[in-house]
């Protein structure tokens, strides 16, 4: 997974990542700023994953959220 990319659609993502980690609060979204270890670090805190687990979890995520962007901006074929 690209850090950069989730890095840059943070913003965009932080409602998701509320969904997807509901033990996150905004205060904690907005620590994280998109940063991919800090985002890793909480939830090894929140929900006692391993470095590992909490990586898996965050491209598992991120990889699905651009595979949707992706689908939703591809033009229907006539």
């Amino acid at each position: 997974m690209n850090q950069d990319v989730m890095e840059g659609k943070w913003k965009q993502m932080k409602g998701e990542a509320k969904a997807w980690w509901g033990k996150l609060t905004d205060d904690d979204l907005d620590r994280a700023a998109g940063k991919f270890e800090v985002l890793a670090g909480l939830l090894q805190e929140k929900y006692g994953y391993t470095r590992e687990a909490a990586a898996s979890e965050i491209d598992k995520r991120v990889t699905e959220y651009e595979a949707k962007l992706k689908k939703n901006t591809v033009p229907a074929a006539k």
